[in-house]
């Protein structure tokens, strides 16, 4: 689905989008595994080339897309590393990556200006090495990591890829590494299931002075069983943004609802759904969440290439345009560019004045 590029000079930070090539996992994957991986993945195939034709529109254009962060996603790690450094190879790549943007041979933007990777937080004050490793390899774009957390009784919900265990944010484990890793003074993504923000809540809590993130608007879900469910189960999601807005400590990305985990659509991949009929299912949740947040704890996201499930990259940006447009300059610089740029440490890559 194209569209006309709608305010096509408003700044954009895009604060989550993936690197990595599945190819060689597909035998892996149940059948049909391109379906799959397209349902779960948004494509199996997926790096500097892509990135670059999404971010920046071909030859037509497209958004004003100034700088990315890169968020894990357990691609590229180094075999030869041990398994608690294995990690550090996700880092060095996608700092080559960034590395490439930054020639200026392909525009005048910073893909992967911040790179967000992975440590896990399960090995208490042994983290701290590998901390060390992931911010040497960043070579000054390391910004924090990922541990995601995300969970459910039905393996149906999430299928084979993702394996936290039950409860990991509440763990004795998680919480040391936590305490250990909050020493840094890094970021911290967050990625878990509606049902179970109660969890990162209480994190938040226990932590207020670590910055927490939380990805995908607490990712909502109308997939195997919650299917048919999101209605019903909204006031439970809103107490809980509510609630994790009070702590000060924690922002929120909106996006993460063209996953094929929340339903908005059902259908996909990129079946040609328009902007105005995805603002339309995503209001009550981004208008929950920036009311909720307020412009300055809040940042639109892409979610690429996941959320290509529902829309291709100029229709999931003129979505959260069309969705912004009540909000003053102010307020829409804070939400596509200025609040992303803060938490990131990435404020290098705003257009000047």
């Amino acid at each position: 689905m194209s569209e006309t590029i709608l305010e096509p000079d408003l700044p954009i930070i895009d604060p989550h989008h993936h690197l990595w090539d599945l190819r060689p996992l597909i035998p892996a994957f149940p059948e049909p595994r391109h379906d799959f991986i397209e349902a779960i993945a948004g494509a199996a195939y997926y790096t500097f080339d892509e990135l670059q034709q999404d971010t920046r529109g071909g030859l037509e254009g497209g958004h004003n897309i100034v700088g990315t962060v890169f968020m894990e996603c357990g691609a590229f790690y180094d075999a030869s590393r041990g398994d608690d450094m294995k990690s550090v190879g996700e880092v060095e790549f996608v700092n080559g990556v960034a590395a490439q943007g930054a020639s200026g041979l392909y525009g005048d933007y910073r893909p992967c200006a911040g790179i967000v990777g992975h440590a896990d937080l399960t090995l208490g004050d042994k983290v701290h090495p590998v901390i060390e490793a992931l911010v040497a390899a960043g070579n000054g774009r390391f910004r924090g990591i990922r541990h995601a957390a995300a969970w459910d009784a039905d393996p149906e919900v999430l299928g084979p890829p993702f394996h936290a265990p039950e409860g990991l944010y509440l763990s004795d484990a998680f919480r040391a590494g936590f305490a250990a890793y909050a020493k840094h003074g890094l970021t911290f993504d967050a990625w878990l299931l509606e049902p179970q923000l109660g969890d990162v809540l209480d994190l938040a809590k226990a932590f207020p002075d670590q910055t927490i993130v939380l990805d995908h608007c607490g990712t909502p879900l109308n997939i195997a069983c919650y299917r048919g469910k999101l209605h019903e189960n909204f006031d439970r999601w809103r107490r809980s943004i509510h609630a994790l807005a009070e702590c000060d400590n924690v922002h929120l990305k909106l996006g993460g609802l063209a996953m094929a985990f929340c339903g908005l659509p059902e259908d996909g991949p990129m079946t040609g759904h328009t902007s105005e009929h995805l603002a339309g299912l995503w209001r009550p949740y981004i208008e929950t969440c920036i009311e909720s947040f307020g412009p300055d704890r809040a940042m639109f996201e892409s979610n690429y290439p996941v959320d290509r499930w529902g829309a291709s990259y100029e229709v999931l940006w003129n979505t959260f345009k069309r969705l912004a447009q009540g909000h003053s300059a102010d307020e829409k610089h804070a939400l596509f560019a200025g609040t992303a740029a803060r938490v990131y440490g990435i404020e290098h890559v705003l257009p000047a004045g």
